[in-house]
């Protein structure tokens, strides 16, 4: 940090100036100096301050170039895309500078990122756009007659706001017959003027006199300012005043309050009377000193009645005049300087500040850019500019008066995250006036700090046997950054652990950092194992580091001890041989066993569950030695079996048994005879558990399987009985006649098959199978409601040796006579009957091959008689209904008489042969004849049937009589005869 001072020092300026500019090289890197005539208009271009700075467009936009002023009116500005300075507003060049010349405003043009200053100087060249110009358009004077030649009159000069060349020249006065102009310089670069009287005057010839006094500037195109003087002329007052002192000289400060005395004027008259008294006035003085001083006409004392500034004007020149009555005036000069005082405070201006730093950033990084000005002289324009010491920066002189501040040692965010920087300015005047200024600079932070572990190695105990996914503990990184750069996120290094990857054994959440385990822990296969877990921020570049973990897995009693010897095997016996002449003590064997947990928990104890003779041994606590403790007699048996149970110290503890066969023998082939029918206790193992475990299962799944297969069926058959149930079509059963064997040959089968054709309303229909010794009754069975079911299946009736339907042998020759066919012509022997209820329609009856072949004996087709009676045996059904029991329905009170024969099969279709697989068929085309014979047939007898019905079945319908056959009219005669 150093101290610099600034002085406003006009006559030293340009020699500073360069020695700043030199000695600040490193912070300023040009400048730039432009001039241009006033009175320019609005966006005239000054320069191209791009091209004169050796600047590109695009840093002057990147940059954020912008230009700083000291006054309140900014005159340039910047484009920045183009890199103009244009004029912003008119420059008049006489407001700006007034009579300063050369006339110039100067500017800074500040660039960021990096901070760059440049100073740009603009000199307003003058133009001739101001015409001379007079106070009064008018001047009086009176002048006697008797003044003599020579006699001067002071005159008040023009003024012209223009400078140089384009200011006033020079005076002319017409007409010159009797007065000449002289024309003096000041001090200040001001001119007055005086009018020389040449010639006396004489009243009596002019009583006046006019004049016309000419200012001229030298501008171009010229111009000229004009005022009339008009001359009294009096009558003669010889004697002129006379000041007192031709200059007077007064300071006076600047502080000096209104109505301060400065200074008294002084003259003189020789004449007497009116003629001798003198006045005094001040002339041709600027309106500056005018509204700052105030004369006294009688007296000549001079009074401050302004402010007094003496960075405005350190001095002031103030001409006063005396004059009499007469007309005679004197001139004398009165010089007043200002005395300066330290009454400006140092004042601080922030050019550029940036907020915030990063902590990297290098010594001699610009953070702020100051102007510091006192508008004080000498001493008291002497600034000194400092700021605190307790922080890393400091402060350096780059232009006059402007200041730079930047860092002086490296930046630690960890250590200080903001910095208050006071800027404090001060002068050398009496008292001292300084000022200060605070300045707030935050350092951004930057990943340089990686997350650092609480310890340097973490250890963990942790028991075998563990859940996986179990939280073993938790690692902790802490990152001194701020932000993102201080978000630590945990990761596993997935190295070799014991033969495995460590992602297989551990996993860590990246988040918190918790330790999980993957697996369960075994201890008796990895006792310990270590990794690394990485802990890295979310920095750019991101930095992490690296903490070793090792974990200790710790024994549990989860192994019961095992046995290795003697070696237990189902195969052979093994057997400790002992002498019966062994005395006390005697070492039988030893329970060699071992446990494959750790520490105490493998602390092994043997003691004897059971023996034969338990008087006899004993085992060993500690070391599993069977011993005698006692002697061995005869009276022991050869055989004995010991049962050592081994536990281990855990907690619970785990056991193991082993049994021990002992012989009790002095010979090998003793004890080989004594061992032959030693029985082996079997075990159960695990295997055993197994497969009871697994035909359970099966049993339970085959029933339940059963149980669904049965319900479903169940299920399906109830759902076609509804169908069926919703149903009003007729039922038409029809019963062929049976073939009988009447002459004992057995070529005829006692067993047919007959099909009833039901409707689906006919779903409560019960049959039951005649019953053998020729009865021709129909037996109801009212326990089979429902569905029709089979009583009893031809293979089950063909198959029974007893039953008197077995089947004999084919006859070679089975064809029969006329009186052997079936029909009510035919001898009949009721055996049975059997009913099959098919999934068709059809009607079948069971045949010889010869018959399914379409070859069988049928020469003749039924003749009406046999099929009218046919047609009533099945409607009078009432006959064979009369042995039915409760609860069931007869067929005859299902149908009317006023069937038709179309519903009747043809039980000649479907015929099988007992004692044959094959089945008869007819003639398909035989088999329609035989139909539309058949049709034909069946009208004529149902006109017939219906005239053979009793007339009073109009009024009751009798139930329809079946058909007799030989065996119903014999039945039929016994009854009658009863």
């Amino acid at each position: 940090m150093g101290n610099w001072r600034s002085t406003d020092g006009r006559g030293r300026w340009q020699v500073l100036f360069y020695i700043l500019c030199l000695s600040a090289l490193d912070s300023v890197t040009g400048q730039a100096r432009y001039s241009i005539p006033e009175e320019q208009s609005e966006g005239s271009i000054v320069g191209n301050i791009g091209r004169d700075l050796g600047l590109e467009v695009k840093r002057l936009v990147s940059g954020k170039a912008r230009i700083i002023t000291k006054g309140a009116r900014q005159y340039v500005d910047l484009n920045r895309d183009k890199g103009l300075l244009v004029v912003k507003e008119r420059i008049d060049r006489e407001e700006l500078c007034g009579q300063t010349t050369p006339c110039s405003f100067s500017f800074e043009l500040i660039i960021e990122n990096p901070i760059q200053l440049y100073r740009v100087t603009v000199e307003v060249r003058d133009i001739n756009d101001n015409t001379p110009s007079f106070p009064k358009d008018e001047i009086h004077f009176k002048i006697s007659e008797s003044a003599v030649s020579g006699a001067r009159f002071s005159l008040e000069s023009a003024v012209d706001p223009d400078v140089g060349v384009n200011s006033i020249q020079n005076y002319s006065l017409r007409p010159t017959d009797h007065f000449k102009l002289e024309v003096h310089s000041q001090a200040d670069g001001g001119k007055y003027i005086e009018m020389v009287l040449q010639t006396p005057l004489d009243r009596e010839e002019h009583e006046s006199l006019s004049l016309m006094l000419i200012a001229t500037d030298g501008g171009e195109p010229q111009r000229t300012g004009t005022v009339r003087i008009l001359i009294t002329v009096l009558d003669a007052n010889d004697n002129a005043p006379v000041c007192g002192q031709p200059v007077y000289k007064t300071d006076v400060k600047e502080s000096s309050p209104k109505g301060t005395l400065i200074t008294t004027v002084s003259a003189d008259d020789a004449d007497q009377g009116v003629n001798g008294e003198v006045t005094f006035s001040i002339a041709h003085v600027a309106k500056e000193a005018k509204e700052l001083f105030e004369l006294n006409v009688e007296t000549g004392e001079i009074k401050v009645v302004g402010k007094l500034d003496f960075e405005k004007s350190r001095n002031y020149q103030l001409n006063v005049q005396a004059s009499d009555h007469g007309g005679f005036t004197d001139t004398c000069k009165v010089v007043i300087q200002i005395i300066d005082e330290n009454d400006n405070v140092p004042t601080i201006q922030l050019m550029s500040h940036t907020n915030s730093i990063p902590e990297d950033s290098p010594p001699g990084t610009t953070v702020a850019v100051i102007n510091v000005e006192d508008a004080d002289s000498d001493g008291n324009g002497v600034v000194l500019c400092y700021i605190n010491a307790d922080i890393p920066f400091k402060i350096e002189s780059s232009l006059t008066d402007y200041y730079t501040i930047v860092t002086d040692s490296t930046l630690d965010r960890e250590t200080v995250s903001e910095y208050n920087v006071t800027i404090t300015v001060s002068d050398e005047g009496t008292p001292p006036l300084s000022s200060n200024k605070n300045i707030t600079v935050k350092v951004s932070d930057v990943n340089d700090n990686p997350p650092k572990f609480d310890q340097p190695v973490y250890s963990k105990s942790i028991q075998e046997n563990n859940s996986p996914g179990f939280s073993i503990f938790s690692v902790r990184a802490s990152d001194a950054d701020w932000g993102q750069n201080a978000r630590v996120s945990y990761f596993l290094d997935d190295k070799q652990v014991n033969g495995v990857t460590a992602s297989s054994v551990v996993s860590v959440n990246s988040e918190n950092g918790a330790i999980h385990a993957v697996r369960s822990f075994d201890y008796e296969q990895i006792k310990s194992f270590q990794f690394n877990v990485t802990a890295r921020d979310g920095g750019s570049p991101p930095l992490s580091s690296v903490v070793a973990v090792r974990i200790l897995v710790q024994d549990q009693n989860d192994n019961s001890p095992q046995v290795l010897y003697p070696v237990q095997t189902s195969s052979s016996l093994v057997a400790e041989l002992v002498p019966r002449s062994a005395e006390v003590g005697y070492l039988v064997t030893k329970v060699v066993a071992v446990d494959v947990d750790s520490g105490q928990n493998a602390w092994l104890s043997y003691k004897l569950q059971k023996a034969t003779d338990r008087a006899l041994f004993e085992v060993g606590l500690q070391n599993g030695e069977i011993r005698t403790i006692r002697q061995v007699t005869d009276k022991d048996a050869v055989k004995q079996r010991l049962t050592v149970v081994v536990e281990d110290n855990g907690q619970p503890s785990h056991s193991a048994t082993v049994n021990v066969n002992v012989a009790v023998a002095d010979s090998f082939p003793e004890v080989l005879s004594e061992f032959t029918d030693f029985t082996h206790d079997k075990e159960y193992n695990d295997n055993l558990t197994f497969y009871l475990v697994l035909a359970l299962a099966v049993v339970s799944f085959l029933f339940i399987t059963c149980l669904v297969v049965i319900i479903s069926v169940k299920i399906y058959r109830w759902r076609q009985s509804r169908v069926l149930y919703h149903s009003n079509l007729p039922v038409i059963p029809y019963y062929p006649p049976r073939y009988a064997d009447t002459l004992g040959t057995g070529t005829l089968q006692h067993v047919y098959n007959y099909e009833v054709c039901r409707t689906t309303d006919s779903r409560k229909s019960d049959c039951k199978f005649v019953r053998p010794c020729s009865q021709n009754v129909l037996i109801m069975d009212p326990s089979s409601t429902g569905t029709m079911q089979r009583m009893q299946s031809e293979q089950n009736i063909l198959d029974e040796p007893d039953s008197p339907l077995e089947q004999k042998p084919p006859n070679a020759d089975w064809r029969f006579t006329q009186g052997q066919r079936p029909g009510p012509s035919g001898p009949c022997n009721y055996h049975g009957d059997h009913i099959r209820w098919p999934q068709k329609r059809s009607i079948r009856a069971g045949g010889p091959p010869e018959m399914t072949m379409g070859t069988g004996p049928w020469p003749n087709p039924p003749t009406e008689a046999e099929q009218l009676q046919a047609l009533m045996a099945a409607a009078n059904v009432s006959e064979a209904t009369a042995t039915l029991g409760p609860g069931t329905m007869g067929l005859s009170t299902r149908y009317s008489p006023q069937f038709t024969l179309q519903h009747v099969p043809d039980y000649r279709q479907n015929v099988y042969i007992p004692g044959s697989t094959a089945t008869l068929t007819s003639n398909p085309q035989q088999q329609q004849q035989q139909q539309q014979m058949l049709m034909q047939q069946q009208m004529a007898a149902q006109q017939q049937a219906l005239q053979a019905q009793p007339s009073e079945a109009s009024a009751q319908p009798e139930p329809p009589k079946a058909a007799q056959t030989p065996a119903s009219k014999k039945k039929s005669t016994k009854k009658e005869k009863k």
